[in-house]
């Protein structure tokens, strides 16, 4: 009986023990819970994962740049040899093929290469509309999981078909989470200087993705074959959907059913201020868009450039960036109403670096204007981005869907056209030709920012009131936060009626009067 009193007595300890665990972390989750739910920590993890989403999109589009050209190759080359041992007794038809696919080969890089910019610039508009209309963090998630599904495919692509299904798929996984990552960080930060903080921060991780990544893909892929990098990548895109999944709860959140109604796009595509912006966004990423496909050749001809200096071309140049990212963060905190001026000096030293870019002798020389283009594309984005978010705060609907797609409409129009046109250019002007043109263009178009000079002194327009007027607060939502952006913008303290549009029509009169100067 002995043994079956002490089986008896270790089996309650044993419970009481599995009880005590489960009690513990029932504990820590909660304790857990609540840290995710403080205002603050949940704006910190928002940004971490909106800012890995947007790390992973842009390793993933850069991540085969050394890989693709090589594994295309190898796919052809087998498919050659192939042919050849079926009919060994057509080598002059067999060498005539081989060259015609040599001569399309560069073609179909560019081509896969820019489809995913191509499915994203036209899946923009859709995604920006469905962003306003159910909130960002559906269409984040959705976004993640289009982009682990575009990693695996990649994963396992055997042929040009499928890869350029992956790239494509990318593109439209991008199109929703970027877009809706930009607009939940522009969400909720809401005042401007840790607004450009934070967008500050996901663009540096822009930046670190799509310089690391290419130095990343060819030592995995030489050491460890083609599919390391993709899966690695895979892994994170999965850790960060959990992650997006756990804190912003898309499913169960219940303040987009009272969300206000957000303006249309094709609106604000014709909002002068926007289409400065936009205009100034796609100038300044064509000297990127158009070099990243050129300049390889050019240094194998013009410098007899090895392989591990064609692959650390742009390495260098994510210091810079991020130094530019840092100085733009200080300056508009001092000096905010200085965010046009600040994106002008990054268009002319967008201009002058890549003028000079075609005089450099040596990898060494190189480095110099790389960084500089890199420096001044720091600075446009990071002063422009943060005022598409108060233009459309004073003269739109706060709703960001839309305009955060128009700016990543800006980016696809550069680097869709980057893969396909730059090397028709080169072939039929010259490398000097592009590089000067390019330039010339970003410095000429600098001085169309100075139409951005009296933004800062808008005050918030009326039609998102008027909205509100009009239609009446759809619920509590709206009147609640109509009135912090009003504190917060204004320093109001009102008070807000039984009925909630009493006080809020009365507070619109006395800003009528406070600011008969606004822009409308």
């Amino acid at each position: 009986m002995e043994p079956e009193e002490m089986t008896e007595g270790q089996a309650a300890n044993m419970a009481q023990s599995a009880a005590s665990k489960l009690s513990q972390m029932g504990e820590r989750t909660k304790q857990l819970g609540n840290v995710i739910q403080d205002p603050q920590r949940q704006k910190r993890i928002i940004l971490v994962i909106v800012c890995v989403a947007l790390l992973l999109d842009n390793m993933l589009y850069m991540v085969i740049v050394p890989i693709i050209p090589d594994y295309l190759e190898g796919l052809q080359k087998a498919a050659d040899d192939a042919e050849a041992a079926a009919a060994p007794h057509t080598n002059s038809s067999n060498s005539t093929v081989h060259r015609a696919t040599k001569g399309n080969f560069d073609l179909q890089i560019g081509v896969l290469f820019a489809s995913k910019a191509i499915l994203q610039l036209l899946v923009n508009p859709l995604s920006g509309t469905f962003i306003d209309r159910v909130g960002y963090d559906i269409p984040l998630f959705i976004g993640l999981n289009i982009m682990f599904l575009s990693t695996l495919t990649f994963a396992f692509a055997d042929n040009y078909a499928t890869l350029f299904l992956a790239r494509s798929i990318q593109g439209l996984g991008s199109a929703f989470a970027d877009t809706s990552g930009i607009a939940l960080i522009a969400d909720r930060f809401t005042e401007e200087a840790e607004r450009s903080k934070a967008l500050g921060i996901a663009l540096a991780f822009i930046s670190f993705g799509s310089l690391v990544a290419p130095p990343f893909g060819g030592v995995l892929y030489e050491f460890a074959g083609k599919r390391v990098p993709f899966l690695i990548l895979a892994c994170i895109c999965l850790t960060d959907g959990v992650l997006c999944l756990a804190v912003l709860k898309p499913f169960s959140n219940r303040e987009r059913d009272n969300m206000p109604v957000g303006t249309p796009i094709y609106k604000l595509m014709i909002d002068p201020y926007i289409a400065v912006v936009a205009g100034a966004l796609i100038i300044c990423n064509i000297p990127l868009a158009f070099l990243e496909p050129t300049i390889a050749n050019w240094m194998e001809q013009n410098m007899n450039a090895s392989e591990w200096e064609i692959g650390m071309t742009w390495f260098p140049a994510f210091f810079p960036h991020v130094l530019g990212v840092y100085l733009t963060v200080k300056l508009a905190a001092k000096y905010p109403h200085l965010q046009w001026f600040y994106g002008a000096i990054g268009m002319v030293f967008i201009g002058a670096s890549s003028c000079t870019v075609p005089a450099c002798k040596n990898f060494g020389q190189l480095m110099i204007p790389l960084c500089g283009i890199c420096f001044g594309i720091a600075f446009v984005d990071t002063a422009l981005l943060p005022t598409l978010g108060f233009l459309v705060d004073v003269r739109h609907v706060s709703v960001y869907g839309s305009v955060y797609a128009i700016a990543d409409i800006s980016y696809c129009v550069a680097y869709a056209l980057g893969p396909i046109v730059a090397g028709q250019i080169v072939h039929d002007l010259g490398f000097v030709q592009l590089n000067l043109g390019m330039g010339l263009a970003n410095v000429l178009y600098a001085p169309a920012l100075l139409l951005l000079k009296n933004v800062a002194q808008m005050r918030p327009s009326f039609s998102e009131r008027n909205m509100l007027l009009e239609d009446g607060p759809a619920g509590l939502y709206d009147t609640i936060k109509m009135e912090q952006r009003e504190k917060k913008r204004k320093g109001l303290c009102t008070t807000i009626d039984e009925n909630g549009i009493e006080t809020f029509v009365q507070r619109s009169h006395s800003e009528d009067e406070s600011s008969g100067g606004e822009y409308a």
